[in-house]
């Protein structure tokens, strides 16, 4: 009941809101990433996201996969507002745990407006909150998180191993046939991950290795998207590869890109011809009938070689249904491949995504 009255609260400030009064910067080429800055908020564009994801192991062996996501929206708030009440900034947050010994999701969720203690988002480094949730680089450059859910409750500590990998062209990433279609973006690969996940009061230690992207933009998908595939997978010997392909609404691709980075550091930016994701199996969610490709081929073009990699579930059910905090349903789940692991985003297969 607190939760459904917050949300009732919620979204009938964000419904006030005047969409004309609020100018978004637009996301354009030239960037220059800066740190420790750019691992905080961007309050000025219109959506932002902190996304970690990645794979598990406890003492006895077994595989666990995990998900954190913070997101933040501007709302179209008139800026003369003076209202202490106007929500201003909006932020939400996601968490799974995939266990393929249960064959299915655990997952949580929070919202909030900024401010009052509820929510917040610094800008000079990054440290996001809402209520007891939390995601945060500390002085000795590690992130930590710490979330608690209905079934579960992660604590956990990131140790970068590489440096950021920007996205595109410095961190300029085009998400479509327009220019101002794109996001800033920078992803830090090969995170090891030492802490606890807890289940039903039993804290269990866990070591793993994690991925993290940042992303913010304030016009991030062309109005014919039906939404995207993502992957963004960690190789045994160091590479790294991250790879998306936006799907155009009725069928075909709207645009793709990614990036390669080799175990000696070098960087390949794929291009719109160079990115493929082929479906090799589907799943079909009860929930809500969508239908996603949950097993892929990814095919890669780098130096004119042509590459395919296989990405093979964890398990098929790792749908994350986020309705009930004002975001879509989409499919999130720990994958397989040859040489590596990583994460499969699968979005806009119940509807159309809007962003």
């Amino acid at each position: 009941m607190r939760r459904t009255l917050m949300m009732a609260g919620l979204l009938a400030a964000v419904a006030v809101a005047a969409p004309a009064a609020t100018p978004y910067p637009q996301v354009k080429p030239g960037i220059v990433l800066r740190f420790p800055g750019d691992h905080g908020a961007h309050p000025a564009f219109r959506t932002e996201w902190w996304y970690v994801t990645g794979w598990l192991k406890t003492a006895d062996g077994k595989h666990l996969g995990f998900q954190v996501t913070f997101f933040r929206t501007r709302p179209p708030v008139d800026p003369a507002n003076p209202s202490r009440f106007a929500a201003r900034q909006v932020l939400f947050a996601h968490a799974a745990l995939s266990d393929p010994a249960t064959g299915r999701l655990l997952h949580g969720e929070r919202a909030a407006r900024q401010g009052f203690g509820l929510a917040s988002a610094r800008t000079d480094d990054a440290d996001v909150a809402i209520r007891d949730w939390q995601l945060r680089r500390g002085a000795d450059g590690r992130w930590r998180t710490r979330v608690t859910a209905d079934g579960f409750q992660l604590a956990l500590a990131f140790q970068p191993t590489q440096p950021p990998l920007p996205q595109g062209q410095g961190g300029y990433s085009r998400k479509g046939p327009r220019p101002e279609e794109a996001s800033y973006y920078y992803s830090i690969p090969h995170l090891r991950v030492a802490g606890t996940v807890t289940r039903a009061g039993r804290p269990v230690a866990v070591t793993g290795e994690a991925w993290l992207d940042r992303e913010w933009s304030s016009n991030y998908l062309a109005p014919a998207a039906q939404g995207w595939d993502w992957t963004g997978l960690n190789f045994d010997d160091g590479s790294a590869l991250m790879a998306f392909g936006i799907r155009r609404k009725g069928g075909g691709t709207l645009w793709a890109g990614g990036a390669l980075r080799r175990a000696d550091g070098r960087t390949m930016v794929l291009g719109p011809g160079d990115v493929a994701f082929r479906p090799v199996a589907t799943w079909r969610s009860r929930a809500t009938g969508a239908v996603y490709p949950v097993m892929q081929d990814l095919s890669i073009r780098v130096g004119g070689k042509v590459t395919t990699r296989r990405l093979t579930p964890m398990f098929a059910a790792q749908e994350l249904d986020a309705r009930r905090s004002g975001l879509p349903v989409y499919w999130e789940g720990a994958v397989r491949t040859p040489g590596g692991r990583g994460y499969l985003e699968l979005t806009g297969y119940d509807k159309a995504l809007a962003m």
